[in-house]
């Protein structure tokens, strides 16, 4: 699915209006309802608020900081205890005998702000991930308010949060308008979106982390992009072009770069942001230890 500047449809590739589980690019809604249910973040700890981060000590250490000012601790957080995903990070945790930690599951960030904004409206800290939970009420609220749909079917997500299911069509419209928000605006959740939009872009090694796609992505194109598990992507371009997408087959190492291709194609970016892009992501296919290929987006799309 891409959307306009203005939001209006541009293309349609497959049945967008088929029920998915967005996974973590469900993150920058929870994000946003977290900030306007009183987690009070900026900076880097605003766009770990929406991370998929890879667990290096770097973000761990920013979300420990999370923690602590709201006066926190790891032992709060409802995540289940994960290696990192940064692969020189979880190498030394081994060397060092140290063991899987919440605080480096790569949903940490998000578990922490949900817990900031427990703490700053008073709502209770045990049971945030119930889906009675007044946090969860009020995210589910805001999702449906983002997304101009009714939640129909609800699941638990790898980290124990609620996911929803949703058309990649709602999907799409929330995106863009948190991704075309401006922090300047006079209604509160458009600031805070235009706020968390700004703090990715103005930090993108939060949101994965070193040689990431998601990082990659921000970091080339200056586009907001947030991945999710089973080949979900969602991706801003700088004026606003706004592009959903599920990979079938569940794969995510295409996802990347189909977006930013969808994107060129509507005009948002050029032929040459989309080459130095995929100059920069792990698209090579290996076989014996020697490249016999690349991923590269097709014609059909």
């Amino acid at each position: 699915m891409v959307l306009s500047p203005d939001g209006d449809v541009i293309a349609r590739h497959g049945n967008t209006d088929a029920l998915i589980l967005p996974r973590s690019s469900l993150k920058p809604l929870q994000a946003v309802a977290c900030s306007t249910a009183g987690a009070v973040l900026e900076g880097e700890q605003l766009a770990l608020s929406t991370a998929s981060h890879s667990g290096t000590d770097r973000h761990a250490s920013a979300v420990r900081d999370m923690l602590t000012e709201g006066g926190l601790t790891e032992d709060h957080l409802g995540c289940p205890p994960a290696w990192p995903t940064d692969t020189a990070t979880r190498d030394e945790m081994v060397r060092e005998h140290v063991a899987q930690a919440r605080i480096r599951m790569n949903c940490s960030g998000k578990h922490a702000a949900m817990l900031r904004a427990c703490v700053a409206t008073g709502w209770p800290i045990e049971g945030y991930l119930d889906g009675t939970h007044p946090l969860q009420v009020h995210i589910r609220d805001v999702i449906e308010r983002l997304t101009g749909e009714k939640i129909a079917h609800t699941s638990i997500d790898g980290c124990g949060a609620p996911v929803y299911a949703l058309t990649l069509t709602g999907l799409a419209r929330a995106i863009h308008r948190i991704g075309t928000a401006s922090d300047r605006s006079p209604f509160a959740l458009h600031r805070v979106a235009g706020s968390l939009v700004r703090a990715v872009r103005e930090h993108p090694w939060t949101i994965e982390g070193p040689g990431r796609p998601d990082s990659i992505a921000i970091e080339k194109l200056g586009v907001f992009a947030k991945g999710g598990a089973e080949g979900i992507m969602v991706m801003v371009a700088p004026d606003g072009t706004t592009v959903a997408l599920k990979m079938l087959d569940g794969a995510s190492r295409a996802s990347t770069i189909v977006a930013a291709t969808l994107l060129a194609r509507a005009g948002a970016l050029s032929d040459a942001d989309v080459a130095t892009l995929a100059a920069a992501l792990p698209l090579d296919v290996l076989g014996g230890g020697e490249v016999v290929g690349t991923v590269r987006p097709g014609s059909g799309i």
